[in-house]
């Protein structure tokens, strides 16, 4: 018996349009069968899908989950409303929210390629029950084979076992429906392996043969990707580096275009594979679609009512603070630091982040509306100080203070501050600008003003009948100058100016204090110096118990004789380590001054943020000293932490090269230790802490103090 001519199986299953293929011809007639046989209306039904079914000769794929509108497709359904980008909520939640509703805006604004999909053909005949209900006919199959395109064997065998290992349904001596044999159809092409698939009905003298035409897809010659500005070209490369010369395998490639979205949410990024073929040559393109930042538009809100309003800040005070730009990708981890930095200014209460899609395009607009705090403010309050250690009030301090962080709309800082105590008094102004116009560096400013009047009792103190307390007056002007090196480096050069004295209780100039040590290096009551100052930083984080590196270099300039020249260099080093529920933390600093300098500025070692255990400035004063510490600390219960420490300190035999000798007439040690324990209790002004001290002359002290050692 010769092929039937009049039926054909055609899959109604995956096809592959290519986009510039014009419709195709029909395919030719098959084997003939009586109008009679119980097979012929099966294949009259599917017939009307035979001529849409022929094998494309181009593949297209997209990526699954986007529909990409095209200009012959009907208006896509509006996007759902963009997620926030809310520093009042915890981020990492409301960075999914926001992939979710870019990658649907991203996808809505795509072009349409075409999409792999099952056409439904028409439904085959089915007799009628007598109940009226469709019942599906069924043929028995006598064989079953696989063979390429136009009944030519397959050149691997491995295709041909693939193919028949999807089948299912259709088995030799097995009675199928024509739903069935589709179905079949669906597996195949499921497979990967080919590109298309056509079943053929043979009619012989043992019954009905059925045959699947496949044709499989071209072997992996190259990769070429569009669009991937991100992405590294390694990804693609790893991904495809065992493919080469084997099939294309479009389940390989789905798996590799869902990695590749993957691979943009963990970064923070909004990119998709929007487009994929297979070119002649066994060459594979890729499009890759990357959400690109058009503008970005600040809008300021009411604290409250929530409605737009006009700031008082600068927009392109906000704008040069972001590292996120136009033109840059979609970058959601970018836009979480940009969104802190702007809370570090300490101008906003809250910044929200609002991504807009622009038009077709991949591009997308941000909308950041922001809150503004107050700009400034009146405070008063208290504290206490450490170099005051005796009396009924000993070291009370009361404070006033006045700033304004905004000024003129471009996040300078204006700080006015008043302190008072019982001997102390301290007169501060501060002009800070964070970032100097027209710098890329990043580098602020400070200009300060400062009168003060301190103890001089860290150098010059001591109990003696017929004196009263000296203190320390001091006249400061100076200008700094601060940027960032590197990631967690930090440098300040500035011009310091100081005219500096001591007085007697009365408030009348002295140059000897009661034991006749000098008190000024100048000989007269006032010591004039311009400074020059170098300082580096170096902090792992802001974790107290971090590694922190301070280095500092300061040069008198004796631009006029009687202005002091002298060099000082001091450096303090902290070093924190996690020892199971402990913390160790060992801290060490020293420093060393060369030249003529004031006897008071010589390094006073002992006190809380030194030697515990003794008075503040006890152990010695000195032209060169250098202190280690080591603490252990446990986490108790509630804000409470628990504390044991040791610490040392030594002039290092310099005391007696200070102007004056103050050290050596007070009969200080200038070396000594102390141990103890403390508690510690976080509270809004910072650690409170509480530690009783024995030193190695056996005296026991209390010190109380506020914040972490210097």
């Amino acid at each position: 018996m010769g092929r039937n001519r009049d039926v054909r199986f055609v899959s109604s299953g995956v096809r592959h349009p290519s986009a510039a293929a014009s419709a195709p011809a029909p395919a030719p007639a098959l084997a003939l069968l009586s109008a009679t046989h119980p097979f012929a209306h099966i294949g009259r039904a599917i017939d009307a899908a035979a001529a849409a079914m022929r094998p494309s000769r181009d593949f297209r794929f997209v990526s699954s989950g986007v529909n990409h509108p095209s200009a012959a497709a009907s208006a896509p359904a509006p996007a759902p409303a963009p997620a926030l980008l809310s520093s009042a909520l915890p981020f990492a939640d409301i960075g999914r929210a926001i992939i979710d509703a870019a990658a649907c805006r991203l996808g809505a604004s795509l072009p349409r390629v075409p999409i792999a999909r099952a056409d439904t053909a028409p439904p085959p005949p089915r007799r009628h029950g007598k109940d009226g209900g469709g019942v599906e006919e069924r043929v028995l199959i006598s064989e079953v084979a696989v063979q390429g395109k136009d009944g030519e064997p397959l050149e691997r065998p491995e295709l041909e076992a693939a193919a028949a290992a999807a089948l299912r349904a259709c088995r030799p001596n097995a009675a199928v429906t024509g739903r069935e044999v589709q179905e079949d159809v669906h597996r195949v092409v499921e497979s990967g392996l080919f590109r298309s698939c056509m079943p053929v009905a043979v009619d012989t003298r043992d019954g009905i043969r059925l045959v699947f035409e496949v044709e499989p897809n071209q072997d992996f010659h190259g990769l070429v990707c569009e669009g991937a500005n991100m992405l590294p070209s390694k990804f693609l490369e790893d991904a495809f580096r065992d493919r080469h010369g084997k099939i294309i395998n479009t389940r390989h490639l789905d798996q590799v275009i869902k990695s590749v979205t993957g691979w943009y949410q963990e970064h923070g990024l909004t990119g998709l594979v929007s487009y994929a073929e297979i070119l002649s040559g066994g060459i594979l393109r890729l499009q890759v679609s990357e959400a690109e930042v058009n503008n970005i538009n600040i809008r300021f809100l009411d604290k409250k009512t929530g409605e737009p309003t006009i700031g008082k800040t600068q927009p392109e005070t906000i704008l040069r603070q972001l590292t996120t730009k136009k033109g840059q990708a979609y970058n959601m981890a970018q836009l979480k630091r940009d969104v802190e930095t702007i809370l570090t200014m300490g101008i906003m209460e809250d910044v929200t982040i609002i991504p807009q899609p622009v038009g077709d395009s991949n591009k997308v607009d941000l909308v950041m509306n922001l809150v503004e705090r107050p700009s400034g403010g009146f405070s008063a309050g208290g504290g206490i100080s450490s170099v005051i250690t005796n009396g009924p009030l000993s070291g009370l301090i009361g404070s006033f203070a006045y700033s304004h962080r905004n000024v003129f709309g471009r996040n300078k800082k204006l700080n006015l501050s008043l302190e008072r105590g019982q001997i102390d008094s301290i007169f501060r102004l501060n002009y800070t600008d964070p970032w100097i116009d027209g710098d890329n560096k990043r580098t602020s400013r400070t200009i300060m003003v400062q009168n003060s009047r301190t103890p001089g009792t860290l150098v010059h103190g001591g109990d003696h009948p017929d004196h009263g307390p000296l203190t320390i007056g001091r006249a400061t002007a100076g200008i700094e100058y601060s940027r960032p090196f590197r990631p967690k480096w930090s440098g300040t050069l500035g011009f310091i100016f100081q005219h500096a004295g001591a007085r007697d209780d009365k408030g009348n100039p002295v140059i000897r204090d009661f034991y006749n040590s000098q008190l000024t290096a100048s000989g007269s009551a006032y010591d004039d110096t311009l400074l020059a100052k170098f300082e580096s930083i170096y902090t792992d984080s802001g974790d107290h118990s971090s590694t922190m590196f301070v280095f500092n270099v300061e040069q008198g300039l004796p631009i006029l004789p009687e202005w002091l020249s002298f060099n000082r260099v001091t450096a303090r080093l902290r070093q924190g380590y996690e020892i199971g529920p402990a913390r160790l933390l060992l801290s060490a600093s020293g420093g060393h001054v060369e030249g003529n300098f004031s006897p008071h500025e010589a390094f006073a070692i002992g006190g809380i943020n030194s030697v515990r255990g003794y008075e503040e400035g006890a152990v010695g004063s000195g032209r060169s000293y250098a202190v280690g510490s080591g603490e252990v600390s446990c986490h108790m219960f509630g804000p409470l932490e628990g504390v044991v420490f040791g610490d040392y300190g030594s002039d290092l035999g310099s005391g007696p090269k200070v102007p004056g000798d103050p050290a050596g007439a007070r009969r200080k040690p200038g070396s000594g230790y102390g141990y103890g324990v403390g508690i510690r209790v976080d509270s809004p002004l910072g650690p409170l802490r509480l530690e009783y001290a024995f030193n190695d002359k056996q005296a026991r002290r209390f010190h109380f103090g506020v914040g972490y050692r210097n």
